[in-house]
């Protein structure tokens, strides 16, 4: 398709998307009394509309029934985290027995790592990504020294090439052959937080575990964003936030997967009364019988408060299918591209896009350096009601998320973007 840069041609997309009419599932914050342009989904998702029904639903049940909603609720909180997973296992490409919910992500990657970096003498190295998010630097820095190592001696970090702005896939796979039989867990980002580029799972995790080692992922970017196989990918465990690409709420609920290989391993984990057999939990026994499948990886009772809204959001993923949002999140990225492009060649300006330009390496996020802007163009987008994420030193992360942003919302970004350099 030929890309134009007008508001004509960017409604007569929002009338040919299938989902634009999802935009009415969700609230807007307002600037200026008028509806903003959202570009942060990949920090904190909008609010779906049908959440407030989830968590009052919930609430009339403890109001109602106090301890015997744990059984008499319309959805018991006794069971609650088990309608997660069927529409989460269609989500990240799981069987349902592989994927559960509890705790917050970086908690369920310690928790992970508990049973999946298991160090020796020999075998104690960690690769990740340079500059992994911060809470992964800090996660992999405790484990080692939790464990007697070094960081600057066990974790191995695959460097981008002088010059660039992404990892390219064969210098991961070069570096895990490099460290070798030194190895016992691979951990990356399935989507790096800060240029939006998407790593062939499948193929690195191939590569890990051929070397001998443990692959696990974090999905904080890719849950809810990317098409996921990890069954298929034979990928040993993964974890991921909800309240980015999934909208359920600041900081709510993390989830795992735990590959069907692993379930009847005698692994190490740390255990609690809610992984413990369901049907024996309540005879209080005192030696641990874990829940087959991920849901024994739980620990404590579940908030079910924070399930709500998580319930919600995927209930409505459940109803839009992976394949058509993310055909959607490939077509309104690629328009957005091509805004940021025309109104650079209009404003003689200085744009370098430095997520990967290749479709199947990139997903919802373009981070966009504004070179010869500051900070001040952001302000400025900011008080004119796009809200976007600000990366230092001169990077603005834009996330068109397929269920609420209009192919409109592009082009009007564009003009404002226009005015606030222009303006200067």
């Amino acid at each position: 398709m030929t890309f134009q840069n007008t508001r004509e041609f960017a409604q007569q997309l929002d009338t040919q998307d299938t989902l634009n009419h999802y935009q009415n599932e969700f609230i807007f914050p307002k600037v200026n009394d008028k509806r903003v342009i959202y570009f942060t989904g990949n920090s904190l998702g909008l609010q779906p509309k049908r959440t407030k029904a989830y968590i009052d639903e919930v609430m009339n049940d403890w109001a109602e029934l106090a301890v015997e909603g744990h059984f008499y609720a319309e959805k018991p909180w006794w069971d609650y985290q088990e309608r997660f997973a069927e529409p989460l296992s269609k989500i990240v490409g799981a069987f349902p027995s592989e994927v559960t919910v509890m705790n917050t992500l970086t908690v369920n990657l310690h928790l992970l790592m508990v049973s999946f970096y298991q160090p020796t003498k020999t075998r104690y190295k960690i690769i990740c990504e340079e500059k992994a998010f911060p809470s992964d630097q800090y996660m992999f820095q405790s484990q080692v020294n939790f464990h007697g190592y070094k960081p600057e001696d066990a974790i191995v970090e695959i460097k981008r090439r002088e010059g660039e702005h992404n990892i390219r896939l064969e210098d991961v796979l070069a570096k895990i052959e490099e460290v070798g039989d030194e190895l016992a867990l691979v951990l990356i980002g399935g989507v790096n937080y800060y240029t939006g580029q998407v790593f062939d799972i499948k193929t690195i995790t191939a590569a890990g575990q051929k070397a001998g080692a443990k692959v696990g992922w974090d999905l904080a970017h890719a849950a809810g964003n990317i098409k996921l196989e990890l069954h298929d990918w034979n990928v040993d465990f993964a974890a991921w936030c909800s309240y980015k690409y999934m909208n359920s709420g600041p900081g709510n609920a993390s989830g795992c997967f735990v590959h069907e290989k692993h379930h009847n391993s005698d692994l190490p984990r740390f255990a609690g009364w809610w992984g413990h057999n369901k049907e024996r939990r309540f005879k209080m026994e005192p030696n641990f019988d874990p829940v087959h499948g991920a849901d024994g990886w739980q620990i404590s009772n579940l908030p079910v408060l924070s399930l709500a809204p998580y319930l919600a959001s995927v209930e409505m993923f459940a109803e839009v299918g992976m394949d058509a949002l993310i055909k959607k999140r490939d077509h309104i990225t690629s328009y957005l591209e091509f805004i940021l492009h025309e109104i650079d060649k209009e404003v003689a300006g200085n744009f370098e896009v430095i997520t990967p330009s290749n479709p199947a390496e990139r997903a919802s996020q373009l981070s966009v350096f504004l070179h010869g802007e500051g900070r001040a163009l952001f302000d400025y987008l900011m008080k004119n009601g796009v809200i976007t994420d600000w990366r230092e030193p001169n990077v603005i992360r834009l996330a068109p998320v397929p269920l609420y942003c209009s192919y409109e919302d592009m082009y009007d970004f564009g003009q404002i973007l226009k005015k606030g350099i222009l303006g200067k």
